[in-house]
């Protein structure tokens, strides 16, 4: 698909994918695909440190939401541990205008955004409804249900296109991010007819982290899921998302070309799960050991790692010192998720319609008595 892929080591996939970075750290400088395009990036040395430090604060957080959890903080959890270079390089090749619609997965978008982290962690302990202003943030709210985000991202395209907002290189697009195992989900796939359709500006992101829950990816499809595309009318494209490079090269490229009227794109991001598909799961169920360790070898912070020692871009304390500021990171969000108030339970009416209404003042009227009933009842 691309050259400058076939390096020794890389393990690359049936039919290539687009990688700047490999395992090892060494860099290419631009990646052709078959169609022509060209993909390179153009970073100074301090935005090369600033990628880095991305990759092991995200991680780091992570590491600290899923203690939480085990430690009975947290109901739930959903890892991204392996996950950090599709998200973080997406994420910073999204333009502030650009709105971005996430599954319940997207920590790595999250931070890259500018969003506060704790932003999930009323959701998961259960102390809010995990809702936030999707425009005040340009990130949607975090979808439970599998695959729904997408016909959301895909109407709001629709809606920029006839807000007359696309057609210049400030235009604004849409991204929307899904799994793998959404792909067999029919409003994935409705969100591909109603885009191609309607050469809405958006891009689907597609982080194929080769298992849908237990199931791995060829029992949710004969074909790399990229070439899917090409049924509904628009292109679609394989990236390492191991490689945090090539992961923003690609969705930066997809999302301008969203934003001038080019219509949507379809990015596989070719990376693999870690952990758990949440803290509910056990992965030694359905995969082997040794699979794991051959991904751990192509860990995406380690090859960044490797590329900024090679290329002397770092001094000699700087890893230790991302690695502190992250964990006084992670701390910090520890003691805040800690300190987080249980609400009480009639606050569930509060936000259901921006000025109320008589309907919904009935019913906190019931709640409110049935809940006084229990008062001096040891219950």
């Amino acid at each position: 698909m691309a050259k400058g892929e076939s390096v020794a080591g890389t393990d690359i996939p049936a039919g290539g994918f687009v990688q700047l970075l490999t395992p090892d750290g060494e860099r290419f400088d631009s990646v052709t695909t078959a169609d022509g395009t060209t993909y390179s990036v153009d970073f100074t040395d301090e935005e090369y440190r600033e990628l880095y430090r991305d990759l092991v604060t995200v991680r780091r957080l992570d590491t600290e939401a899923v203690a939480l959890q085990r430690q009975g903080e947290l109901g739930i959890w959903a890892s991204l541990l392996g996950q950090e270079a599709a998200q973080v390089g997406s994420g910073r090749a999204l333009r502030p205008q650009d709105m971005a619609f996430p599954t319940y997965r997207e920590h790595g978008v999250l931070y890259t955004r500018g969003i506060d982290p704790i932003m999930p962690f009323g959701l998961f302990r259960g102390v809010d409804q995990g809702g936030w202003d999707p425009n005040e943030f340009r990130f949607n709210q975090y979808t439970i249900v599998i695959g729904s985000q997408t016909l959301h991202a895909t109407g709001y395209a629709m809606g920029v296109t006839m807000d007359g907002k696309t057609g210049s290189a400030d235009g604004e697009a849409v991204i929307a991010y899904f799994g793998d195992g959404a792909t067999s989900q029919g409003e994935v796939n409705e969100a591909f007819v109603w885009s191609g359709v309607f050469n809405a500006p958006i891009v689907f992101f597609c982080q194929n982290n080769q298992y849908a829950i237990s199931e791995p990816l060829e029992r949710q499809t004969r074909v790399p899921l990229y070439q899917r595309a090409g049924g509904y009318g628009f292109p679609g494209i394989r990236v390492d998302g191991n490689d945090v490079l090539a992961s923003y090269a690609v969705t930066r490229q997809a999302l301008d070309n969203a934003r001038t009227g080019q219509g949507p794109t379809l990015i596989e991001a070719y990376t693999y799960r870690m952990g758990a598909h949440t803290s509910s799961d056990d992965p030694t169920r359905y995969r082997i050991a040794s699979e794991v360790e051959a991904w751990k070898a192509k860990d995406p912070i380690s090859r960044l790692r490797a590329f900024l020692t090679k290329q002397k871009i770092v001094k000699k304390d700087f890893f230790a010192q991302v690695d502190d500021e992250a964990t006084t990171k992670a701390l910090d969000l520890r003691e805040r998720v800690l300190a987080m108030p249980d609400p009480q339970p009639v606050t569930l009416f509060d936000h259901v319609y921006p000025n109320g209404s008589p309907e919904l003042d009935r019913q906190r009227a019931v709640f409110t008595e049935y809940q006084a009933s229990f008062e001096g009842s040891g219950h």
